[in-house]
Protein backbone atom coordinates (compact mmCIF):
# COMPACT_ATOMS: atom_id res chain seq x y z
CA UNK A 1 0.00 0.00 0.00
CA UNK A 2 1.55 3.11 -1.02
CA UNK A 3 1.55 6.14 1.82
CA UNK A 4 2.14 9.35 1.91
CA UNK A 5 3.08 11.12 5.37
CA UNK A 6 3.08 14.96 5.84
CA UNK A 7 4.91 16.29 9.06
CA UNK A 8 6.31 19.50 9.90
CA UNK A 9 3.62 21.81 10.19
CA UNK A 10 2.66 24.31 12.73
CA UNK A 11 1.99 27.84 13.96
CA UNK A 12 4.92 30.20 13.07
CA UNK A 13 5.20 34.05 13.10
CA UNK A 14 6.35 35.72 10.00
CA UNK A 15 9.69 35.98 8.65
CA UNK A 16 9.87 32.18 10.54
CA UNK A 17 11.17 29.19 8.98
CA UNK A 18 9.21 25.49 8.82
CA UNK A 19 10.52 22.47 7.35
CA UNK A 20 8.25 19.89 6.08
CA UNK A 21 8.75 16.37 5.24
CA UNK A 22 6.58 14.11 2.97
CA UNK A 23 7.83 10.56 3.86
CA UNK A 24 7.08 7.95 1.36
CA UNK A 25 6.03 4.24 1.66
CA UNK A 26 5.22 1.19 -0.82
CA UNK A 27 7.28 3.15 -3.57
CA UNK A 28 10.11 3.84 -4.44
CA UNK A 29 11.50 7.86 -5.17
CA UNK A 30 14.35 6.87 -7.36
CA UNK A 31 11.05 6.55 -9.93
CA UNK A 32 8.59 9.10 -8.65
CA UNK A 33 8.42 13.05 -9.01
CA UNK A 34 7.33 14.69 -5.94
CA UNK A 35 5.42 17.93 -5.57
CA UNK A 36 4.33 20.26 -3.19
CA UNK A 37 0.25 21.45 -2.82
CA UNK A 38 -1.24 24.03 -0.87
CA UNK A 39 -4.75 25.13 -0.26
CA UNK A 40 -6.73 27.39 1.77
CA UNK A 41 -10.62 26.85 2.28
CA UNK A 42 -12.59 28.12 -0.27
CA UNK A 43 -10.00 27.83 -3.08
CA UNK A 44 -8.11 25.53 -5.45
CA UNK A 45 -5.10 23.13 -4.78
CA UNK A 46 -1.95 25.03 -5.80
CA UNK A 47 1.21 23.28 -7.10
CA UNK A 48 4.35 25.55 -5.49
CA UNK A 49 7.12 23.20 -6.25
CA UNK A 50 8.08 20.02 -7.91
CA UNK A 51 11.56 17.89 -8.13
CA UNK A 52 11.74 15.33 -10.75
CA UNK A 53 12.68 11.62 -10.02
CA UNK A 54 16.30 11.71 -9.31
CA UNK A 55 16.19 15.61 -8.64
CA UNK A 56 17.42 16.73 -11.76
CA UNK A 57 15.23 19.80 -12.04
CA UNK A 58 13.35 21.31 -9.91
CA UNK A 59 10.67 24.00 -9.91
CA UNK A 60 9.24 26.85 -7.66
CA UNK A 61 6.44 28.90 -7.81
CA UNK A 62 7.21 32.86 -7.96
CA UNK A 63 5.80 33.57 -4.46
CA UNK A 64 8.24 31.00 -3.22
CA UNK A 65 11.16 31.13 -5.08
CA UNK A 66 13.87 32.19 -3.37
CA UNK A 67 11.91 31.72 0.45
CA UNK A 68 11.72 27.66 -0.50
CA UNK A 69 13.96 24.94 -1.03
CA UNK A 70 13.00 21.43 -2.07
CA UNK A 71 15.33 18.41 -1.15
CA UNK A 72 15.18 14.78 -1.63
CA UNK A 73 16.90 11.81 -0.09
CA UNK A 74 15.66 8.91 -2.19
CA UNK A 75 17.64 6.49 -0.04
CA UNK A 76 15.35 7.83 2.86
CA UNK A 77 12.28 7.79 0.73
CA UNK A 78 11.84 11.73 1.92
CA UNK A 79 11.05 14.88 0.28
CA UNK A 80 11.86 18.03 2.78
CA UNK A 81 10.27 21.47 1.98
CA UNK A 82 12.26 23.93 3.97
CA UNK A 83 10.21 27.28 4.27
CA UNK A 84 11.85 30.57 5.18
CA UNK A 85 11.28 34.05 5.61
CA UNK A 86 7.42 32.43 5.83
CA UNK A 87 4.29 35.60 5.28
CA UNK A 88 0.26 35.41 6.13
CA UNK A 89 -0.39 34.35 3.21
CA UNK A 90 1.38 31.07 2.98
CA UNK A 91 -0.86 29.87 5.63
CA UNK A 92 -2.21 26.67 4.03
CA UNK A 93 -2.15 22.74 4.60
CA UNK A 94 0.50 21.47 2.76
CA UNK A 95 0.39 18.09 0.87
CA UNK A 96 3.06 16.25 -1.24
CA UNK A 97 2.11 13.88 -4.00
CA UNK A 98 3.99 12.20 -6.55
CA UNK A 99 3.84 11.57 -10.27
CA UNK A 100 6.07 8.81 -12.06
CA UNK A 101 9.48 10.53 -12.98
CA UNK A 102 8.57 14.06 -14.76
CA UNK A 103 7.18 17.14 -12.81
CA UNK A 104 3.49 17.85 -14.01
CA UNK A 105 1.68 21.68 -13.48
CA UNK A 106 -1.24 20.00 -13.51
CA UNK A 107 -2.45 18.29 -9.48
CA UNK A 108 -4.73 15.70 -11.44
CA UNK A 109 -1.93 13.78 -13.02
CA UNK A 110 -0.20 12.86 -9.66
CA UNK A 111 -1.30 9.28 -8.71
CA UNK A 112 -0.32 9.55 -5.05
CA UNK A 113 -0.90 12.31 -2.48
CA UNK A 114 -0.75 12.77 1.38
CA UNK A 115 -3.63 14.18 3.85
CA UNK A 116 -1.51 17.16 4.33
CA UNK A 117 -0.25 19.34 7.23
CA UNK A 118 -1.73 22.66 7.85
CA UNK A 119 0.92 25.47 8.35
CA UNK A 120 -0.06 28.52 10.11
CA UNK A 121 2.30 31.75 9.76
CA UNK A 122 0.25 34.55 12.26
CA UNK A 123 1.75 37.16 14.92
Amino acid sequence: QVQLVESGGGLVQPGGSLRLSCEASGLDLDHYAIGWFRQVPGKGREGISCTSSRGESTYYIDSVKDRFTLSRDNAKNTVHLQMNSLRAEDTAIYSCAAVLYHCSRRASDFRFRGQGTQVTVSS
